[in-house]
């Protein structure tokens, strides 16, 4: 069978979207898809065979239009508005979503630098300081026999759950957020049996390998420390091109080797993260020729009365310059009140102040933003294939989505993401009841047609011709007919 006969759906969908302010945010988003160059050679590294009936460069386009459309997955696109377009079914993006040959890294680093590249140019961003913000967050799942699933530790409900661990990569330069890389990780436990009995383990989907297929570098991952993979994949954005001051991350990122890498790297760039203080804090830090734990160095900087209050931020703090990894480092020391328990920063830029500190390290929790709206908006973590190269596809998707609402939001000045997304439902909504409207009529004017002995197409032509205000309904039949 020969290729699918709409060979650009994008365009076909645009049309219906005027550029005014009931379709602002569709035409917004539409416009920003069709800027993006896509081929399939650059994205998935092949080209579709020419038995295809849908190539698969139009079968990703309609997955990276899902949320728009109100499809929450697959198994839901049928019933939407956009399979008047792609008329198939669920099985055609299941089977592209586990094939385990495409580079989702790659793919989507190569349409994220066409996005960034755009927020760039823009004179507010040169103004603004670029971060790249490391953190992980729960994948939570219910079914057991998906594959390489097993038990990790919350630190959001402080126990044991089912699922995954994934480590995220985003860069922001204090307005705008993008997700730039990610990892699915799993963790051991202590019996090296991912917290899962021998019966579960055995349950597990399973499925061979090709060790040349890219996801076979997913897999390898899915047992490495973070620490290895946070390091992996800052050199991998600098090997892209990316540009960046800072490296942000929380106390559970804060060690020697990161602390070295950062110092390491041939750009001007500096890490700010948070450090653990407890009294059990075993972390040493070199200060005046003696080595302190972090609560031992607050005491001696307590009784020299280092301590100051900052007016602006309205938090009491201390400042010490101290050796740790062989690197001169800054530490600060923070708390809300004279009671309240102290926490810390470590920086290796040495020129920072207080304030600045603060300010930049703020930016870190746009990435905790991030995971917010992406999972309760486009549904981050939520794919239920079983298939891990599935899990992988549908994470890449949503951070290509997110990444394009991000820079719409830019761009178009919404207040949020959440209305955002809002708009463009209610876009793709009007799609789907106009749709139905414009069925009916279509066969009211086949009924007169073959009772007058007309033509179809001539009693539409008469129609838009006599109203310019009928000619969006010739962008609509269009859509049909290309159906």
């Amino acid at each position: 069978m020969p290729v699918h006969k709409v060979t650009d759906f994008l365009s076909e969908i645009s049309a219906f979207f005027k550029k005014d302010d009931a379709h602002n945010a569709m035409y917004s988003i539409m416009d920003v898809i069709k800027w993006l160059k896509m081929t399939e050679s650059s994205l998935f590294g092949m080209k579709s065979k020419c038995n295809n009936i849908y190539s698969l460069l139009q079968v990703f386009q309609a997955l990276l239009l899902y949320p728009c459309f109100m499809i929450r997955n697959p198994y839901h696109f049928h019933d939407s508005s956009l399979s008047g377009l792609l008329n198939c079914k669920k099985d055609v993006f299941y089977r592209f979503m586990s094939n385990p040959k495409i580079d989702w890294r790659k793919l989507v680093y190569h349409l994220n630098m066409q996005l960034w590249s755009k927020i760039k140019v823009r004179s507010e961003h040169k103004e603004n300081t670029t971060c790249l913000i490391v953190d992980d967050t729960d994948y939570p799942k219910t079914g057991r026999r998906f594959e390489y699933i097993g038990r990790v530790h919350s630190h959001v409900q402080h126990r044991s759950i089912l699922g995954f661990k994934a480590l995220f990569l985003a860069i922001t330069d204090g307005t705008s957020q993008m997700i730039l890389d990610f990892a699915l990780l799993g963790e051991k436990g202590r019996k090296g049996n991912f917290g899962m009995s021998a019966k579960e383990l055995k349950d597990r989907f399973t499925k061979p390998r090709d060790e040349q297929d890219a996801l076979q570098e997913r897999i390898n991952e899915y047992t490495a420390s973070k620490i290895s993979l946070m390091i992996d994949m800052i050199k991998r954005a600098i090997g892209k091109g990316v540009k960046f001051r800072y490296v942000l991350a929380d106390s559970r990122f804060a060690c020697k080797d990161i602390i070295r890498f950062v110092r390491s790297r041939h750009m001007k760039c500096d890490y700010l993260g948070m450090i653990k203080i407890g009294e059990s804090g075993r972390t040493k830090y070199h200060f005046e020729r003696k080595d302190f734990t972090a609560p031992a160095l607050i005491k001696l900087l307590s009784k020299r009365k280092r301590r100051k209050y900052n007016r602006k931020l309205r938090c009491y703090y201390m400042v010490a310059d101290v050796v740790f990894a062989d690197t001169k480092v800054r530490l600060f020391f923070v708390k809300r009140s004279k009671n309240a328990a102290w926490n810390g920063l470590i920086t290796t830029d040495t020129t920072l102040d207080f304030l600045c500190a603060y300010k930049i390290y703020a930016q870190r929790w746009a990435l905790e933003v991030v995971f917010k709206e992406a999972k309760g908006l486009l549904g981050l973590g939520k794919c239920q294939a079983n298939n891990f190269a599935s899990q992988i596809a549908a994470t890449s998707l949503t951070a290509l989505q997110y990444n394009i609402l991000s820079l719409v939001k830019r761009f178009a000045a919404y207040e949020t993401m959440g209305k955002l997304f809002e708009k463009v439902s209610k876009d793709s909504l009007e799609l789907s009841i106009i749709e139905r409207i414009l069925g009916t009529l279509q066969e009211l004017i086949i009924a007169i047609a073959n009772l007058f002995g007309l033509a179809d197409e001539d009693i539409y032509d008469v129609m838009i011709n006599r109203s310019e205000e009928m000619n969006h309904i010739c962008d609509i039949y269009k859509l049909k007919l290309a159906s």
